[in-house]
């Protein structure tokens, strides 16, 4: 049995469980093992797993691979990475205000604005959204007018007969790719059986998060969350920037906006020049040791 120490950590209650790249060696399938961790029964208990290696690249300082509960691995996530970078400085294992991340989807930034205790706080810069759907035969075949649509600011449509209705969405990649799709109230239908079922719709090949918006007012938008590999969680930092850059797209907010989600407040900002910024905590939830047999 290999002892493998561990800190999990969360932001509004999304929750993950970091991990050290050089405690992990000897583990043999890194989705199985995260499969394992995850289980909110049998194991730690996470909506995923970070795992940090310091940088050899002098573009990063450190390295982040987030791995889901079902075993695939993200792009990126806000939350997870912002967990993280927490890790990193309650283990005083760096010391400096500012951090360069490497992920999957780029190098992100990440200042630390206060400590208090072991609730950390960070903003952090996460590159610039894109909007176009992922390019494949499918989706050329049913957006053939994609381009009119994203210069008109109207966002794309798919009839689902499953639920008996046409589901309207703006598409935007942060990182990860997320379906957001405005609504009047969360009452209105069920949310979690739609996002499970547009999560891993065809023209998502690599499957996408989908979160449900309602704009309260130019400076707030109330979110519900599906995200993708984990299902339903109470934040998410991606989601949470993928809303606001969707909601000023289509004009219903300003640029800053306040993300209520049911585990907490998000602080994004979607500047002039297209980089996105969110301000969030990360709680220390405990840490211990998990035994693996090698």
């Amino acid at each position: 049995m290999q002892s493998i120490k561990f800190c999990k950590l969360h932001g509004f209650g999304n929750d993950y469980i970091v991990f050290e790249a050089q405690d992990l060696c000897d583990v043999s399938s890194i989705g199985n093992f995260a499969e394992t961790v995850c289980h909110r029964n049998t194991g730690i208990g996470g909506d995923g797993i970070a795992v940090l290696e310091k940088s050899e690249n002098e573009a990063a300082d450190y390295s982040c691979r987030i791995v889901n509960p079902d075993g695939s691995e993200a792009g990126f996530s806000g939350n997870g990475t912002r967990c993280a970078v927490a890790y990193l400085h309650f283990k005083n294992l760096w010391r400096e205000k500012s951090l360069k991340l490497k992920t999957r989807s780029g190098i992100k930034i990440y200042e630390l604005l206060k400590q208090e205790n072991f609730t950390f706080w960070f903003l952090a810069e996460l590159g610039q959204p894109k909007f176009d759907l992922p390019a494949t035969a499918l989706s050329k075949s049913l957006f053939p007018n994609a381009e009119e649509l994203l210069a008109n600011k109207k966002g794309f449509s798919l009839l689902l007969p499953e639920v008996g209705f046409i589901i309207a969405f703006i598409f935007v990649d942060v990182g990860n790719p997320v379906a957001v799709i405005f609504m009047d109230e969360f009452s209105d239908f069920d949310w979690r059986q739609l996002g499970s079922k547009l999560e891993i719709l065809p023209v998502f090949p690599e499957r996408t998060n989908v979160v449900f918006a309602k704009a309260i007012d130019k400076e707030n938008i109330e979110i519900r969350i599906w995200e993708r590999g984990a299902g339903e969680t109470s934040s998410s930092g991606t989601c949470s920037i993928a809303a606001a850059v969707a909601s000023a797209f289509v004009g219903k907010t300003d640029r800053k906006v306040s993300v209520h989600a049911e585990g907490g407040t998000t602080e994004a900002v979607w500047r002039e020049d297209g980089e996105m910024l969110i301000t969030g905590r990360a709680d220390l939830a405990f840490c211990g040791e998990w035994f693996e047999e090698i």
